[in-house]
């Protein structure tokens, strides 16, 4: 089953998917997940994606790690 990711990235196109829930006019390409495939980011540049400052990017960020790091630990013990 081939995705709308894997298709944009086949065949090097912009998506067009307004309704897909992972579309935003402020990426590059249009799509939140192709746009992270580019490599990395700034969390400024984050925050400029989804309308947010780079504090509360942070925020979620070590929220993330945190929930990551608890799930991982379990998984050992």
């Amino acid at each position: 089953m081939k995705t709308c990711y894997v298709e944009n990235k086949t065949n090097r196109i912009n998506c067009r998917k307004t309704e897909c829930r992972f579309w935003n006019d402020k990426c590059e390409n249009k799509c939140v997940i192709s746009e992270s495939a580019n490599g990395s980011k700034t969390l400024q540049e984050i925050g400029d994606i989804f309308g947010v400052t780079r504090m509360r990017i942070c925020q979620v960020e070590k929220k993330i790690l945190s929930k990551l790091e608890r799930i991982l630990n379990k998984e050992i013990l």
